[in-house]
């Protein structure tokens, strides 16, 4: 499915958005660059760097990611066994490229993951590294943590561990290049079978979670990019192998999570169930919005059933997020903790695919290959375990700060040249959801334009899930403020 690009028409807007994003790096004091001492170690790391001695290299691994991406976590081989599956779950072995206690070490700890601007990336490690030596691309042998995983027909897990090895990537393949090559069946031999298993495997584990009490927020990419010399908003639905794609790597992450209880060590991301004062406003809200959320039917699979192409229907996509709250890593050793669950996931689960790009992953791969190998955990990685909780919410923040200043900003610069035009708006959030005074002089309400699809803040106290005419008063790049007023308040502008 194409891009949907919008523009910023005024070219002196555009000069005061790229002056904007650019000190957004400033602003929240992101990293800049790799010291001479971590360059250094890389380089010698990579010049002594060997490869496992298992070899699986006959396996064709393809990669499936954005088509811009070159730091490539992950890589996957599905065969058929006998009337179920083998998943073969290939993930960058970015631990035997950090010495423990090393310069590099103790400058991820710092960052916590790569951070995104537009434009831009700040990535976890040294490019040399994320997007060279242990970056699986395809074509060259690469050191891999290897997840083999065994599904019944029915495609839950029977199965599960993962090793050290040696494997090579036969094709690096963007989101839209594999859907094409999977819906008109041109995909090369060598792969054709995994992107075919991916679909049938992908759906399975949909009704798994559906079954579970899962949920997966399927909200279309809001992305600024940088396009032919300008930023742009791009908004697009995600396509079906995306999430088939995703479905590979949270089973994985329900593996690991797995392992590391059975062996009493280790650190999951968990999450509590929304309370019930969230899910009763949330279910008001589709009340309101025409899509009601019938009592008989799990949240997973209603969110599953919204048509995000319908305005009302995506603010309630947009909304759902509400009720995904407290998510934090809960690392134990010795004792199972008494609370395992990711409430989203609606099962035990761990981040364990993305080391590249997220600190905790290298620690979790670390202690799930040594525990199905039988040898000894680490001491690197266990005694890691007590600060990266506080290490990845500190770095999750700082990427959700700029993520935030990131959107707000283009969302008013392409505004900026519409103040004085009304639209209409659905009501995301009354006063007291969106933490503001409730007092009618003050009051500020949460709403939703379709066209562009951009929030932004209403005076008054509005009802959520009703639909009223706005008029922009308020664009403003520097300050990264879109305000709205309803269309019918008297005009203080001359």
């Amino acid at each position: 499915m194409p891009y949907s690009f919008i523009g910023v028409k005024s070219s002196a807007a555009q000069q005061t958005l790229a002056e904007a994003l650019a000190a957004l790096a400033v602003e929240f004091k992101l990293p800049d660059g790799f010291g001479p001492e971590v360059l250094a170690e890389v380089e010698k790391v990579i010049a002594g760097h060997a490869l496992p001695e298992l070899d699986l290299t006959a396996m064709p691994f393809i990669t499936i990611d954005p088509p811009s991406s070159q730091d490539l976590d992950q890589a996957m081989f599905l065969e058929r066994k006998g009337e179920g599956y083998l998943v073969h779950y290939a993930i960058a072995d970015v631990p035997s490229f950090v010495p423990a206690g090393g310069p590099l070490d103790t400058e991820t700890r710092r960052r916590g993951q790569t951070f995104y601007t537009p434009g831009n990336r700040i990535p976890l490690h040294p490019v040399p590294l994320s997007e060279g030596a242990a970056s699986l691309f395809a074509n060259d042998p690469r050191s891999a943590f290897v997840w083999e995983i065994g599904l019944a027909a029915d495609g839950s897990q029977t199965s599960a561990r993962v090793r050290r090895a040696t494997v090579r990537s036969v094709a690096k393949l963007a989101y839209a290049q594999a859907q094409d090559m999977l819906d008109a069946g041109t995909a090369p031999a060598a792969y054709a079978g995994t992107l075919a298993l991916l679909k049938e495997i992908g759906t399975k584990r949909i009704e798994l979670e559906r079954a579970r009490g899962g949920a997966s927020l399927n909200v279309p990419a809001q992305e600024v990019e940088f396009v032919d010399g300008r930023y742009v908003l791009q908004f697009r639905p995600a396509l079906p192998i995306e999430d088939w794609n995703a479905q590979i790597s949270l089973l994985t992450g329900m593996a690991a999570a797995q392992v590391m209880l059975d062996g009493k060590v280790g650190i999951l991301r968990t999450m509590p169930a929304p309370d019930a004062d969230a899910v009763a406003a949330y279910r008001l809200q589709t009340v309101a919005l025409g899509k009601p959320w019938d009592e008989g039917t799990a949240y997973g699979a209603y969110l599953r059933t919204l048509d995000t192409t319908d305005p009302k229907q995506l603010a309630l996509m947009h909304a759902a997020s509400t009720l995904f709250r407290g998510a934090d890593y809960t690392p134990f050793n010795g004792t199972v903790p008494q609370k395992v669950t990711q409430a989203a996931v609606a099962a035990p689960y761990a981040h364990a695919t993305a080391p590249l790009r997220r600190l905790v992953d290298r620690f979790v791969l670390a202690i799930c290959a040594s525990l199905c190998s039988g040898a000894e955990v680490p001491q690197w990685a266990v005694q890691a375990l007590d600060e990266l909780p506080e290490i990845m919410s500190a770095s999750n923040q700082l990427a959700s700060k700029v993520d935030k200043a990131a959107i707000d900003t283009v969302e008013a610069a392409l505004l900026s040249h519409r103040v004085g035009t009304e639209f209409d708006a659905v009501v995301l959030a009354g006063p007291r959801q969106n933490g503001h005074t409730t007092k009618a002089s003050a009051a500020r309400s949460t709403i939703q334009i379709a066209e562009p699809a951009i929030t932004g803040y209403c005076d008054g106290a509005l009802e959520p899930g009703t639909v009223v005419r706005v008029r922009l008063v308020t664009a403003d790049i520097a300050t990264r403020t879109v305000q709205f007023v309803p269309a019918d308040a008297a005009r203080t502008d001359t």
